[in-house]
C-alpha cells in the first residue's frame, strides 16, 4: 500500500529494465525536458534521472517545481525568445508543454502556449536535436465504443478550440520536420493516471463520497502515468523526418465507466451511483502500434484500481485537477 507521496512518486519514477537500457546504449547525448513542472514532468524526470546513473546531463526547464537530485533545473518562461534562445544545446528534447483547463474565455492563451511555445523551442533546437513532443488524443473524432479507437491513420478531427490548438501545436512540429529535417515523434496521450489525479480518480473520487457517475461518455482508455513516463522517454527511438512518427499512448483496453464504478464500489464497500445512459461514442486511442514496440503496458487495470483506492480511502492528497473527460463539447 502506498501510504505517502514520497513513496507514490518514488514509485513512478522506479526505471524499467528497458528505461536502463535506453539510458545506457541509444540516447545518445544530453537530455532535455521542456515544460518539466506539470503533471506528469516531475516524475518523468526522475525516472529519466534513475535511469541515467551519472551518464548524460539532464535539464528541467519549468518556472516552478522541486526535482530529482542529479538534474540541472533551468527556470525559464518557455513564452520568451530570448529566454528559449539562452537554453543549452542537447540533442534530445523533451516538449511537455501544454494548456487545456481554462481555455473557455481564454483562448487566445491556449491558442498562444499550444502553437507560439512549440514554434519558439522548435526553431531553438530544429537543426540540432530529435524532439519528442507529447499531444493529445483529443485531436481525433469520437467514435464507437467497439471501433477499438482512433488509430495513428484516423485523421484528426478536433472538438473545440483547446482541440484545435493541440493539433496546431502538431502541426508547428510537424513543419520543423518537413521542412528543416528536424527528427520528431508526436506523442497523443489518453489519459495517464496515479492516485492523485486521472480518469480513474475522477470516478472513484464520485463513488467515495455518494455522488452521481454520469455514464455518457461511458467508455475511455487509460495508462499509468509510471507506464506513460516509460514510454516517453523511450519514444526518441522513433523520432522521424519529414513525416514525424505518430504514437498513441493509453492502455490497449477500452474500459466502461459502469465498471470501472462498480468495481471502486467494491473496493470502498458500497454501491456506486450511476446517472444517464452510454451514448454508443467516446474519445478513444488505439494503442495497438504502442504495445507492438514496447510492450503492453505492465501495471494492470486491477493493480491502478487497487492504489487510487488505498491512497483515496486513506485520504491520500489529490491535485484537485479533474480531467473532464466526459466533456462532450470540448470547452474545458
Amino acid at each position: 500500500m502506498l501510504t505517502n507521496v514520497q513513496d507514490l512518486e518514488n514509485l513512478l519514477a522506479l526505471p524499467t529494465p528497458a528505461d536502463l537500457d535506453f539510458m545506457a546504449s541509444r540516447l545518445k547525448g544530453d537530455l532535455i525536458i521542456l515544460g518539466a513542472g506539470g503533471k506528469m514532468g516531475p516524475t518523468l524526470v526522475a525516472r529519466a534521472a534513475a535511469a541515467n546513473c551519472g551518464r548524460h546531463k539532464i535539464y528541467a526547464v519549468s518556472r516552478h517545481g522541486d526535482f530529482a537530485p542529479g538534474v540541472t533545473v533551468i527556470r525559464a518562461d518557455l513564452s520568451d525568445r530570448k529566454q528559449v534562445d539562452a537554453l543549452p544545446d542537447a540533442p534530445n528534447v523533451l516538449f511537455l508543454v501544454g494548456r487545456k483547463f481554462g481555455s473557455t474565455g481564454n483562448e487566445y492563451l491556449t491558442w498562444s502556449t499550444n502553437t507560439i511555445v512549440p514554434a519558439l523551442c522548435a526553431e531553438r533546437y530544429a537543426d540540432t536535436s530529435r524532439i519528442v513532443a507529447l499531444s493529445t488524443g483529443n485531436v481525433y473524432p469520437f467514435l464507437p465504443a467497439d471501433s477499438g479507437g482512433a488509430t495513428e491513420d484516423t485523421p484528426p478531427a478536433p472538438i473545440g478550440e483547446y482541440a484545435w490548438s493541440a493539433l496546431g501545436r502538431e502541426r508547428v512540429f510537424e513543419s520543423y520536420a518537413r521542412q528543416r529535417g528536424t527528427a520528431v515523434t508526436i506523442v497523443r496521450l489518453n489519459y495517464a493516471v496515479e492516485p492523485r489525479y486521472g480518469t480513474l480518480v475522477d470516478i472513484a473520487e464520485k463513488v467515495l463520497t455518494r455522488r452521481p457517475v454520469d455514464l455518457t461518455t461511458g467508455y475511455l482508455n487509460c495508462i499509468w502515468q509510471g507506464d506513460a513516463n516509460s514510454v516517453c522517454l523511450r519514444a526518441f527511438d522513433l523520432c522521424a523526418a519529414p513525416a514525424p512518427a505518430i504514437l498513441n499512448l493509453t492502455g490497449t483496453a477500452t474500459l466502461k465507466v459502469r465498471d470501472i464504478a462498480g468495481a471502486f464500489g467494491r473496493r470502498f464497500g458500497c454501491e456506486s451511483i450511476l446517472t444517464g445512459e452510454e451514448d454508443p461514442t467516446a474519445l478513444l486511442n488505439n494503442a495497438a502500434k504502442c504495445a507492438r514496440i514496447f510492450g503492453e503496458p505492465p501495471t494492470s487495470l486491477e493493480t491502478m484500481l487497487d492504489h487510487i483506492a488505498d491512497w483515496l480511502a486513506q485520504g491520500g492528497p489529490t491535485l484537485g485537477k479533474p480531467t473532464h473527460f466526459e466533456v462532450r463539447s470540448g470547452q474545458f
